[in-house]
């Protein structure tokens, strides 16, 4: 009978191998390894012994009696001499071997973009992770329906990565080729290829290791605001400004990431300089942000205290100094040094909310040249922008990861946004300073990202500007404290203004919003940008000839641009007004008046985001009653 017994058993259970989850012939090599560590550590120990001992300053008992130059020139004096400096080149040699290995093994895969980009050609990394399957993501919600991205099995029966949302979600995403997206940076935490031989030798591995992740998209949201942009160039932002969640980001045109994977339609997608498929436009375009940068005058006032400023509105513009030419506002033509038509809004004194409410831009202008070039550098810090001196700097390209709330570098670095810059020198004028007011001259170097985050500082309900994030279970984190509380609830009702009240400009979204009680406000925009033309069916930029001369001082041809005028298309807009949970910045290029073509897109947003159930439970869409049947007689 215990015969019987003891056949049962299985005894490969009970195997080292097994007992310590598969480790076992790991932890040989990390052992060794480590008694290999402590043997160089012993005889680093020894040698450093006799580096210092080296210093010692005599040796016999006849050196204590001579003179000290005539120690120096003893043979075993100079010997030690010549030795000791020798030690010191080969000791800083060493190091630098040693820390250029260093940052290429530890730090160069979070800080280096340029190494990043090049990875996927290392074949170390392309078997790690062919080894090392990557985990399924999720959206917010978390559910199986849900997933982003996924394997399936292919028809020859091989498993294949797959993604719901391959265009749609393909700027964030990235490639195995080129600037890492959260494809590359996500799973890499998790995969773990080289754990240290401590780790193995000391750590149990969990073979059972749940490597799947959910990041904060709403897949619902994103693939609708990718549908309002079809056919259009652009970028659409969605954040909640309470905790800086991603809820959607789209930038068009974009690809298909099938295509990226192949090299021949990578190096196309690349080479395509008219649409720029591969370039995220929502987090590395600079965009003219128009009249929706008032909101960021307005949030410099409150800090300033000076909400309550009244200015005049001038029939002839406002002119910053005598002799300068006049800012006028919207409804305003300029020729020259001559204005026709009317103020907006009428040329009577205005305050900050009819200002506002009416988008007067000689009531900015005036409010940012009050303000001052220090109080607008303040507050751009706050909001993530940086203040810089001269307009040489602001056209340096900067990337600005620190503003992103992710669990590592390597994350921050492959999502990191171009940094938004506004000139606040000492060298530019009164006027320059009040263009910047209205979100023109040198304000002009913003990203939708940026607005978005300017856009969630008044609707957060502390006024905080909330890190962005993408990983779901990643805490909030602040990046700054902007407005108090109750200047942030000052702002809202400003802003609702602009969306409710009659002679707002985006007073469109109330009427595409009427019925569902949602109460918003926003800030329309329309900016004027040169870029170059390019042949609709070729592709080509177009060129004209022109003349200049040489370094030799002599004329000579060449093909210069042709450049035309676009109008772009902005709306920043909160939602619902008395707990806002969505901050959301459109910009489509050439689109023309915010309030025609921007602010529709925002409200169909708006209307699915309370059908997602975003706005929380209240703007929940009521199930219909269902009838009750009829009996059958």
């Amino acid at each position: 009978m215990k015969l019987f017994f003891l056949l049962q058993i299985d005894w490969s259970k009970l195997s080292p191998d097994s007992l310590f989850g598969g480790q076992v012939l790991e932890r040989v090599p990390a052992g060794l390894s480590l008694l290999y560590i402590v043997g160089v550590g012993i005889l680093l120990g020894f040698l450093t012994l006799t580096f210092l001992d080296n210093f010692r300053k005599t040796r016999f008992l006849f050196e204590f009696d001579l003179p000290k130059d005539v120690r120096k020139r003893l043979t075993q004096t100079l010997a030690n001499r010549s030795i000791r400096q020798w030690q010191c080149v080969f000791i800083l040699l060493a190091l630098s071997v040693f820390g250029f290995q260093a940052y290429w093994t530890y730090f160069a895969g979070d800080v280096n973009e340029q190494f990043q980009s090049l990875a996927y050609k290392d074949l170390r990394a392309r078997r790690t992770t062919a080894a090392n399957l990557r985990g399924w993501m999720f959206d917010r919600s978390g559910q199986l329906g849900s997933s982003l991205a996924y394997y399936r099995a292919g028809k020859s029966g091989d498993i294949q990565r797959a993604y719901a949302l391959e265009k749609e979600l393909a700027h964030l995403l990235g490639t195995e080729r080129g600037t890492p997206g959260l494809e590359r940076t996500l799973f890499l935490r998790n995969a773990d290829p080289m754990p240290e031989a401590w780790d193995v030798l000391t750590t149990i591995k969990d073979t059972q290791e749940d490597r799947d992740v959910r990041i904060t998209i709403d897949r619902d949201l994103q693939a609708y605001i990718a549908a309002q942009l079809d056919g259009r160039k652009g970028s659409i932002v969605v954040l909640d400004p309470q905790n800086g969640d991603i809820l959607a980001m789209f930038s068009n045109p974009s690809y298909n990431l099938a295509e990226a994977n192949d090299l021949d339609s990578y190096l196309k997608l690349e080479a395509n300089r008219r649409d720029k498929p591969l370039l995220n436009r929502s987090t590395r375009e600079f965009y003219i942000p128009g009249s929706t940068f008032k909101l960021f005058t307005v949030i410099a006032a409150f800090r300033a205290a000076r909400q309550n400023a009244v200015f005049p509105s001038y029939p002839d513009g406002f002119r910053p100094t005598r002799g300068s030419l006049p800012i006028v506002d919207a409804t305003q033509k300029r020729v020259g040094m001559n204005v026709s038509g009317a103020c907006s809004g009428g040329c009577q004194p205005k305050d900050i909310t009819t200002a506002f409410k009416v988008s007067s831009n000689q009531y900015f202008a005036q409010l940012a040249i009050a303000l001052g070039r220090e109080r607008i550098h303040e507050t751009a810090e706050l909001m993530g922008i940086a203040g810089v001196e001269t307009p040489g700097e602001a056209l340096m390209s900067r990337f600005f990861p620190s503003i992103l709330n992710t669990s590592t570098p390597a994350i921050a670095n492959a999502l990191a946004p171009q940094r938004s810059t506004i000139v606040t020198g000492k060298d530019i004028s009164a006027f320059d300073i009040g263009l910047e007011g209205m979100g023109q001259g040198y304000a002009g170097q913003m990203t939708p990202l940026q607005m978005a985050m300017i856009t969630a500082v008044a609707g957060n309900m502390e006024g905080k500007l909330m890190k962005p994030r993408i990983e779901a279970d990643q805490p909030p984190a602040m990046f700054s404290q902007v407005l108090s509380p109750q200047q942030a609830a000052a702002v809202r009702q400003i802003m609702a203004t602009v969306t409710e009240e009659p002679g707002g400009t985006g007073t469109v979204i109330a009427g595409r919003l009427a019925g569902t009680g949602i109460r918003t406000g926003g800030k329309t925009g329309t900016a004027e940008k040169e870029t170059p033309l390019y042949d609709e069916k070729t592709g080509q930029l177009r060129t004209v000839k022109k003349k200049r001369r040489n370094a030799s001082g002599e004329w000579e041809e060449y093909d210069a641009p042709v450049m035309f005028t676009r109008s772009d298309s902005w709306f920043i807009t909160i939602a619902p007004l008395e707990r806002p949970r969505l901050a959301i910045a459109v910009v489509v290029e050439g689109g023309g008046y915010g309030s025609r073509t921007a602010a529709p897109i925002a409200a169909n947003v708006i209307l699915k985001a309370r059908e997602l159930g975003l706005l929380g439970d209240q703007y929940k869409p009521k199930a219909a009653p269902q009838k009750p049947q009829q009996r059958r007689r």
